[in-house]
């Protein structure tokens, strides 16, 4: 009886096969969190967001107005690390592109989400800096970019269930390095 490795969808065992996926995640979460969270807060700061409370637009279409111009940036930056990865390091997509491109508008939903979040929260531009950090960090330690989830104690592996980033990089490995649909 011989015993025989053979890895499937990595054989070379080259990191940018890993990382290049786990980085469009983080560049996503760390870009959209610190952006959005000081929207709100910056026009507290300078006092106009009462002139735009008293526009004729609705909060919803303030707040929109406020993220939209964010989730394009982000969707911006997630094709140009596509192209990046797939042009510089080799790494070839293996999975539906418009596929990608949808969960990542989802992820970027939640990142956006809790940027305005902490934008709401917080009372200065700083704060809301701080606080930004303050769960993002931690997401990068738990959520499996940079150490394996399986390898973490119980508790920890708990928390890292709770951060949108841990489930974003198993699903944009999967649709990247394995052709997952």
């Amino acid at each position: 009886v011989e015993v025989r490795t053979r890895v499937w969808y990595n054989p070379d065992m080259s990191s940018e096969v890993f990382m290049i996926p786990g980085l469009i995640g983080l560049v996503l979460q760390f870009q959209a969190t610190l952006l959005t969270s000081s929207a709100i807060v910056r026009e507290r700061e300078r006092s106009t967001i009462e002139q735009l409370i008293v526009t004729p637009i609705r909060p919803f279409e303030l707040i929109l107005g406020k993220i939209l111009p964010y989730a394009v940036v982000e969707l911006v930056v997630v094709a140009e690390v596509l192209l990046v990865g797939t042009l510089w390091f080799g790494v070839a997509i293996k999975g539906s592109l418009a596929l990608l491109l949808a969960i990542a508008g989802l992820f970027l939903i939640s990142t956006l989400a809790i940027g305005l979040l902490i934008s709401t929260i917080s009372k200065t531009q700083y704060e809301a800096f701080q606080l930004s950090f303050l769960t993002l960090l931690p997401s990068v330690f738990v959520s499996g970019f940079i150490y394996p989830i399986a390898a973490m104690p119980p508790a920890l592996q708990l928390v890292s269930r709770i951060i949108p980033l841990t489930h974003f990089l198993v699903v944009v490995r999967g649709i990247i390095i394995k052709g997952v649909g």
